[in-house]
């Protein structure tokens, strides 16, 4: 293991950074050079080359650019960086597609500290780290209900679980719709078919779990979707 390591912290709240790099200066082990804590996603990638980071911890939800494309980013202009993933959104689907876009690690916000130095030694060997409760595969269900170690577990659908549902085209289709345009009117905008728009828009609602228009613009609203 390095005797020193450059770190940088990518989080939209800057409360949790100025907590969590509180807690990595106090840690023992490895000395700590933390070069900046950010808020902005747009900055991620050229302060991890300018400022030669060794370990990128960062949260996933930056929806502009979005967060997995800026850890592709990350590791195709700086591959030797390592890239530990810290969120409170712990989604076996979310932490999958994390791991496929670069990521070393993943830490759950909802653990304790101390795994942290165990993260530092396991991405210093060239290891990947998971931490303790975090899946990659769906977690146990019984009676329809997820389980996490035996426990029932309640998600909160807030905005960006939501925004993970649909994709990129459907996003974009939400939007107009939410405009009050019609298949054609969305169909001339996005240079598609009328019977394409028609699908996107029912696979919408089956994912959001809506019946009609009305509703689902009213969802998009209360939401924040729009």
């Amino acid at each position: 293991m390095k005797t020193q390591l450059n770190i940088l912290i990518a989080d939209s709240q800057k409360l949790f950074s100025e907590g969590f790099s509180s807690l990595l200066r106090s840690m023992q082990g490895p000395q700590i050079n933390l070069l900046e804590s950010i808020t902005d996603a747009n900055d991620i990638v050229q302060m991890v080359v300018d400022l030669d980071i060794d370990v990128l911890f960062m949260e996933i939800n930056f929806t502009s650019p979005d967060s997995m494309e800026i850890i592709g980013q990350v590791k195709s202009t700086n591959p030797a960086t390592k890239i530990c993933v810290v969120s409170s959104y712990t989604d076996h689907k979310l932490v999958k597609k994390s791991f496929l876009s670069g990521a070393d690690g993943f830490y759950s916000k909802k653990n304790s500290s101390r795994e942290i130095l165990k993260c530092f030694t396991e991405l210093e060997m060239g290891n990947t780290f998971l931490s303790e409760g975090v899946h990659i595969t769906p977690p146990q269900k019984t009676n329809g209900e997820v389980h996490v170690n035996g426990v029932k577990s309640n998600h909160f659908q807030d905005r960006f679980l939501i925004q993970q549902k649909l994709t990129k085209r459907e996003q974009e289709i939400l939007q107009l719709i939410t405009k009050a345009l019609n298949n054609k009117e969305i169909a001339d905008r996005l240079y598609i078919s009328h019977q394409t728009v028609g699908v996107h828009r029912k696979n919408i609602m089956r994912k959001l779990n809506v019946k009609n228009t009305v509703n689902l613009i009213r969802f998009a609203i209360d939401h924040q979707l729009i």
